[in-house]
């Protein structure tokens, strides 16, 4: 270990896309130049999980990239002229950090993903002009207020609060008290797993979720329950009769 600053991981990290970058290309090839919004609108779901797919495909082509750059570079750090013995002192020497690193690498693939899905949803609304307010503290942090954060303050009633979580686990519990003042809470998601118990309690609360239509349509649980809601039911029957009222009163 002797001469080198930084672990396997920070070598890593340096020849890494951000995630930004893998998702904005992920889109820009899923999209293939399509910008009207009436046409993304009505195959939001399709585009939603289309980018999500080519994302993680991306993702992971990047990721043995950086691997194969942040390889060389630490190993390289041994000193030794002969590779295959720098390579042989890597493969005998260092377990405790390529585990540190397969570790860290887990972790920040499960953070990855969940940011990635949330930038394809943010980057799908501004392509519908859809005014929203991002990351505000309200009784909680919802990744989105629509119309905005001033309106919230004044009006709070009239305003959607939308957070998105690739998967939910007992997450959704942690957001509940977010959506007590708003019109409703709507939680997108691409989770599979939730149980009909689990929408019960969310119905309790308010919450609806927000799924690809596949989805809704093809789980008999979620097909059966009126707070799970396909992408494009929820633009049609909730977003934009509020857009068209918020326009009517001046709001937007």
């Amino acid at each position: 270990m002797t001469g080198r600053n930084s672990n396997l991981f920070d070598c890593f990290k340096r020849y890494m896309l951000s995630s930004d970058d893998v998702v904005e290309k992920g889109m820009e090839i899923t999209l293939g130049g399509i910008s009207d919004a009436e046409t993304i609108k009505k195959s939001f779901s399709k585009y939603v999980t289309n980018s999500e797919l080519k994302v993680y495909d991306l993702f992971l082509e990047a990721q043995k990239e950086a691997w194969r750059k942040g390889i060389k570079e630490y190993i390289e750090r041994f000193g030794d002229a002969d590779v295959t013995l720098s390579q042989a002192r890597f493969l005998t020497e260092d377990f405790d950090e390529l585990d540190k690193f397969f570790l860290s690498l887990s972790q920040s693939r499960r953070v990855r993903a969940g940011l990635a899905f949330q930038y394809i949803i943010k980057d799908l609304f501004k392509r519908l002009d859809y005014p929203f307010s991002e990351q505000q503290v309200i009784n909680g942090q919802p990744d989105f207020l629509l119309p905005s954060i001033e309106y919230y303050q004044k009006f709070p009633v009239d305003c959607i609060i939308f957070t998105v979580k690739r998967t939910l686990r007992e997450r959704w519990r942690q957001i509940v008290t977010e959506g007590t003042r708003g019109l409703g809470f709507y939680l997108a998601t691409i989770d599979k797993s939730i149980t009909q118990n689990q929408l019960g309690e969310m119905a309790s609360n308010r919450i609806y979720l927000v799924v690809p239509v596949s989805m809704k349509t093809n789980t008999d649980r979620y097909r059966a329950c009126a707070n799970v809601l396909s992408f494009e039911t929820f633009f049609e029957d909730v977003l934009d009769p509020k857009m068209r009222h918020w326009k009517r009163d001046g709001v937007i």
